[in-house]
């Protein structure tokens, strides 16, 4: 039995932590953030991979992840049906997993919040991490610390998110507080409206207190809009005191003249039923759409993992999975390898690839955002793609646009 501490307590973090405890390891968690997390994220699509992760913590058959929905569809400008398109999927939310990982820890687990991580140091006997609790020791470091990680920042300096020209507006809306026709129109199904240099899209997930019956869901949007750097970016993460958040600014410091401005372009630009999900949102967020993709994955005995290693634009779709998967990598290297410099090693080439892979597609899925957001003349982008290749399960057969669209301009 080795001791591995985990700095980072979300979704990756936890993940790795279930496997690892559940492998016979003593296993500490520690988490920067103090107090309830709830707040924390917003939706999240599932895929083969991510449904996987969870049954092997411990997941029970039949425990429902989030809300079943059985196609997508694109709105045009005046509410008009431009495509629709047969995907089943099951859409769930970030509090959702968090509990559900929470729960499933097993018993002697050490989940410790309001403690960050400071430095790193380690030798061939283990590694040794100094944080505002004073210094904790194991034989291995997993960072699952996310895009800001402190562990990559000090083994990895030459490793930093590069902006990628535009930033995503989300947000969760309760669906009581929806009218009649939006709940008919798009609320059941994978939405998307692509006005010029646009894109939105959105699904229902689970409502307050991970609630999934009809009345009590919520649909989670994320719209993409261009903001070149540095003026206009440094203008949305700066807050109504004049207080600068470079890589990402809290929710509840997002400057509510942004919000009114954003809720006013909902009105002038997207479909009616997408604008009135924007207005009667409770607390929209700001997002900033980075990269990152790291050379390596682990230095000795301490590895890398989940956001921390790469950062995929949510187009794909992916983030959570890739997370889970690297800790599932992470889990088997270590059985087979044990808990050394060799075992991380071997996730490394394991997970490097894969990656690398998903960074890239999230990127070619974001580049006409990147190019309207940076000013160069937009890319083409075919509607019909956007809808078909946004989010998929590449795990599963390519789905396939059904006979109504006609025509889906670009």
């Amino acid at each position: 039995m080795a001791r591995i501490l985990v700095a980072g307590g979300s979704l990756g973090g936890l993940t790795a932590a279930n496997l690892l405890a559940r492998a016979g390891h003593e296993v500490q968690v520690i988490e920067k953030a103090a107090g309830s997390m709830d707040g924390r994220g917003a939706g999240i699509v599932t895929h083969t991979a991510l449904v996987d992760a969870l049954r092997r913590c411990g997941l029970p058959e039949g425990e429902a992840l989030g809300v079943a929905i059985p196609g997508r569809i694109t709105l045009d400008v005046q509410a008009g049906v431009l495509g629709e398109m047969a995907l089943p999927q099951v859409l769930t939310s970030w509090s959702r997993l968090y509990h559900l990982l929470r729960g499933l820890l097993p018993a002697g687990v050490a989940y410790r919040q309001g403690v960050t991580l400071e430095s790193v140091a380690q030798d061939a006997q283990g590694v040794r991490a100094a944080t505002s609790a004073g210094t904790l020791e194991a034989d291995l470091l997993i960072a699952a610390d996310g895009i800001r990680s402190a562990v990559r920042q000090q083994l990895w300096p030459d490793v930093q998110p590069q902006y990628a020209g535009y930033v995503a507006w989300r947000g969760l809306t309760d669906e009581a507080v929806l009218s009649e026709g939006t709940r008919a129109l798009v609320f059941e199904r994978f939405g998307f409206c692509l006005p010029p240099a646009e894109q939105l899209i959105g699904y229902p997930v689970a409502g307050a207190g991970n609630r999934t019956e009809p009345g009590h869901r919520a649909w989670n949007f994320v719209w993409y809009r261009g903001a070149p750097a540095p003026l206009r970016l440094a203008e949305l993460l700066t807050d109504a005191d004049g207080v600068h958040y470079p890589l990402g600014i809290p929710p509840h410091r997002v400057n509510w003249r942004e919000v009114a401005h954003m809720r006013e372009a909902a009105r002038r630009l997207l479909a009616p039923a997408f604008a009135e999900i924007i207005e009667k949102c409770a607390q929209p967020f700001l997002q900033p759409i980075f990269d990152v993709v790291s050379d390596q994955l682990a230095q000795g005995r301490v590895a890398l993992l989940g956001d921390a290693a790469f950062v995929a634009r949510p187009h794909v779709g992916m983030g959570v999975t890739k997370a889970m998967q690297d800790a599932v990598a992470l889990a088997e290297a270590i059985a087979a390898h044990g808990a050394s410099p060799g075992a991380l090693a071997a996730y490394e080439a394991a997970r490097l690839g894969p990656g690398r892979e998903v960074a890239e597609r999230a990127r070619r899925l974001g580049a006409y955002m990147q190019s309207c957001g940076q000013g160069a003349s937009p890319l083409a982008r075919d509607a019909r793609t956007v809808m078909a290749e946004t989010a998929i399960d590449l795990d599963l057969p390519s789905p396939q646009a059904g006979a109504r669209p006609a025509t889906i301009p670009a």
